[in-house]
């Protein structure tokens, strides 16, 4: 094989030397029992001392990745590293690799920053073991990182939790491979058959959304003379709105309910002393005259359903995760029987 390193880099040249033979290790460039050229030979080649040769075969024989045998040299040893890259899918897996790397260059992400930001993941899963791949789906990014974030929190440590808009679905293809390889997407009722017709192949679900606690707070404290404006960006979500509104300002007795879209919408609410609009639907506030109080419809995913509904998922994706690492652990070796 050839041995490159780069001078201009910052990256030290032991370690440098250490990752060239690791990385031919792990595509199969050095196959088991491979010899290494000798300490002398290498530093000759590279012009570097031979101390520093020493040294980086010094750490592969620490990890198990060479093996010196006494008067003869230096040897790929039989590890994990090597066995993989014998594996029908290996090229595969190298592939996925250089995508990733390619997507965090295209991002102007620095390799090594790469490769810090891969080793702190791969503790962090040692540590915490496989999570379920989820996504929360919706309309808007802002809100929809939020709810993304209610779910993670809800879950703990079982799943990760990734926020993705309908739009960047429809015209992201990376991102829409993305998620169409996650276990589980979440979405609003409303949206599940669009996602559903985008993501043909993953499971899409849908569940409840409860105004959050703090619209309640502010819609329990409108005063009850207050003339209130209701506006909502989707027409059919009005009387959802209205519903909700009535609930927790039932004190409230004038109540006018508007869409985004209607024609008469600015003259509409030049008499309201609060409105109270949808999320998304904030440039209707435009149209409000100055002092206007207004408050922003939130919603939140309903915990319960967070609980009966998700949970339950993750549970039966890491326990069939489970299972298929048993049935690879029993399953025969090719070649041989099973008995």
């Amino acid at each position: 094989m050839e041995f490159l390193i780069d001078r201009a880099s910052d990256v030290p040249i032991r370690r440098q030397v250490r990752g060239t033979i690791e990385y031919a290790i792990a595509c199969g460039e050095l196959p088991v029992g491979a010899a290494l050229p000798s300490v002398r030979e290498l530093a000759d080649r590279l012009g570097v001392a031979p101390m520093t040769i020493s040294q980086a075969y010094a750490d592969l024989k620490r990890d198990g990745l060479v093996e010196g045998r006494t008067g003869s040299g230096t040897y790929v040893a039989d590890c994990a590293q090597a066995q993989v890259a014998q594996r029908s899918d290996a090229d595969l897996l190298h592939r996925e690799i250089d995508r990733l790397i390619d997507h965090a260059q295209a991002r102007g992400i620095r390799l090594r920053d790469v490769s810090a930001m891969v080793n702190a993941r791969l503790a962090y899963r040692a540590a915490v073991g496989r999570q379920a791949s989820v996504f929360m789906a919706g309309l808007f990014a802002e809100a929809t990182r939020s709810y993304a974030r209610a779910i993670a929190e809800q879950l703990g440590t079982g799943a990760t939790v990734q926020p993705v808009t309908l739009e960047a679905l429809n015209t992201d293809e990376a991102m829409r491979a993305q998620v169409g390889a996650a276990d589980l997407v979440v979405t609003f009722s409303t949206l599940r058959p669009a996602l559903a017709a985008i993501l043909p192949n993953t499971r899409v679900i849908a569940i409840r959304f409860i105004p959050s606690e703090a619209t309640r707070m502010e819609l329990a404290a409108v005063d009850p003379l207050a003339r209130v404006g209701v506006v909502s960006k989707f027409s059919d979500f009005l009387a959802v709105m209205r519903s909700g509104v009535q609930r927790f300002a039932a004190h409230v007795s004038d109540l006018k309910v508007l869409s985004e879209t209607d024609a008469d919408l600015a003259a509409a609410l030049t008499d309201r002393d609060v409105i109270v609009f949808s999320t998304g639907a904030d440039a209707v506030l435009r149209h409000a005259p100055a002092g206007t109080r207004a408050i922003e419809y939130r919603h939140i995913p309903d915990p319960g359903d967070v609980d009966r509904v998700i949970r339950p998922l993750v549970r039966d994706v890491l326990a069939g995760e489970q299972d298929n690492e048993r049935d690879g652990a029993d399953a025969p070796a090719a070649g041989k029987d099973a008995s």
